[in-house]
């Protein structure tokens, strides 16, 4: 792991493509089932490991030296393809058996990333170091010089089992007609989901135009988006064909949900709405996300944790286990985590604790359509307080660490202080300081800045919040511009 540079992140180990050789990736994933082993999860039986991936160039590799691997411990291997990683996860969770998906995300295609998940549930902060101390046995007759496989070998014929099953969880619970009269652009470029997104849709009735496909991969983030993204959205709105535009990453398990004039929404208010739609009673967001959801009362519960869904996972557990009946998660990138099943005219969706895309953009247009309101309206009836988030690209770990420990020595009254001086021209005076990710400054105007270096790329991310989004973007830039003077 420190010899390759591929080491863990919040979402699963991610490296250089170029780092991510068949030797490593066959060690990260033997590594990850030994210790599923370890545990007493699985065994050596010729038990199922399902394995997927997305559409960035690299990927095919990776599965097929993850398939490699699973099948040498005994195992065996179930290529589904390329689908979403919630497609995925939810083949594992309910065969209980592991499953991985060779997946960047959102990042650009020099990098790809592989994500672990357990029988029941995505391998937490808390597996990692078990993982990383598996002792894994390389046969170097298996690789040459470079660690690529020196004899090639054949992954397994792709099983459609795995995507047919993700479409058929929202087309057997939703109506047929749920979505008739509502028109919707689905901006394809390269998420791996494209498809299966306008088959659900077509199928519960929306009248659906696929849009900007691309066969060439795009990192399409739905945190810091696009200027480009923004303006096809504002682009295809202005035709006045659609009542919201969707999309999603390059995994497609964060959505992109744009409003009628082709605005898109921040994904921590999608996640509010979608929220709203299912009626939670309990909500486990990280602490970077928007506070309209604590100021708009409609929820009995809300707990705040770290940045990564491993972390709004364990939260959602614990709340389960304390008796919440109706618990979600949601994240600012838009993922949407459902922790308890949801039933309805005696169907039943199928609880589903790991990043999801579709549920939120089906959640906010149902939700639209049953209060007949535009999605703007919907977005408007939230209080004023509006989230941006920008960062700065190859961005160095070690600066990042220097300037969040500015901020960290240790006497409160002096550390804010620290703040006052670098932002206080910004925003004005601290008012309080959050250090469970990052640095979250709270200023007496209720404005809100938010430092944290990327656990995934080396970047660090710029988080801001203010009662317009104007002012909400201009605060991440001029916050940014802080730190590079």
């Amino acid at each position: 792991m420190a010899r390759s540079g591929v080491a863990f992140g919040t979402s699963g180990a991610r490296g250089l493509a170029t780092a991510m050789t068949d030797s490593v990736c066959y060690a990260y994933a033997k590594g990850f089932l030994q210790y599923l082993e370890a545990i007493g999860e699985i065994k050596r039986a010729g038990e199922a490991v399902a394995v997927g991936g997305d559409f960035r160039p690299s990927t095919s590799r990776v599965m097929a030296a993850v398939c490699r691997a699973a099948d040498d411990l005994g195992y065996r291997a179930i290529n589904c393809g390329k689908i979403p990683s919630p497609a995925v996860a939810l083949f594992g969770f309910e065969r209980k058996i592991p499953s991985i998906m060779v997946t960047g995300s959102h990042i650009p295609d020099d990098r790809n990333g592989i994500k672990f998940n357990k029988c029941a549930g995505e391998v937490l902060k808390s597996d990692e170091q078990g993982m990383s101390s598996q002792i894994v046995e390389l046969d170097d007759a298996m690789f040459d010089a470079a660690g690529n496989f020196a004899r090639a070998k054949t992954p397994p014929d792709v099983s459609p089992e795995a995507g047919e099953n993700y479409a058929m969880r929202y087309l057997n619970f939703f109506a047929p007609d749920a979505l008739r009269g509502v028109r919707v652009g689905v901006y394809q470029h390269s998420a791996v989901g494209r498809d299966v997104l306008v088959k659900i849709l077509s199928h519960l009735g929306a009248e659906v135009t696929p849009l900007g496909r691309s066969e060439k991969f795009m990192p399409v983030d739905t945190e810091a988006i696009r200027p480009e993204d923004v303006q096809l959205a504002h682009d295809w709105a202005a035709t006045g064909k659609f009542d919201a535009l969707v999309s999603a990453d390059g995994d497609s398990d964060r959505p992109l949900v744009s409003d009628e004039r082709g605005n898109w929404l921040r994904g921590d208010i999608a996640g509010i709405l979608c929220a709203q739609y299912l009626a939670a009673d309990f909500i486990s967001t990280p602490v970077s996300c928007n506070t309209a959801v604590e100021k708009c009362g409609w929820f009995p519960e809300i707990r705040r944790t770290r940045i990564g869904s491993p972390f709004v996972v364990a939260s959602m557990t614990e709340a389960t286990a304390s008796g919440a009946k109706r618990v979600v998660g949601y994240e600012a990138n838009g993922g949407f985590l459902l922790n308890s099943d949801i039933e309805a005219d005696g169907k039943k969706l199928r609880m589903l604790p790991t990043r999801d895309a579709v549920i939120v953009m089906l959640g906010i247009l149902l939700l639209a359509k049953a209060q007949g309101k535009t999605v703007s309206a919907l977005a408007a009836s939230l209080p004023a307080r509006f989230t941006a988030s920008d960062r700065l690209k190859n961005f160095a770990t070690e600066k990042s660490a220097a300037i969040i420990a500015q901020f960290n020595g240790g006497a409160e009254v002096a550390d804010k202080t620290a703040a006052e001086k670098m932002f206080g021209e910004i925003c004005g005076p601290v008012a309080g300081l959050n250090r469970t990710d990052g640095l979250r400054i709270t200023f007496a105007n209720e404005e809100i800045i938010h430092l944290r270096p990327s656990g995934n790329a080396p970047e660090f991310r710029c988080y801001a919040e203010a009662a317009t989004d104007a002012r909400a973007r201009e605060i991440a830039a001029r916050a940014l511009a802080k730190i590079c003077a």
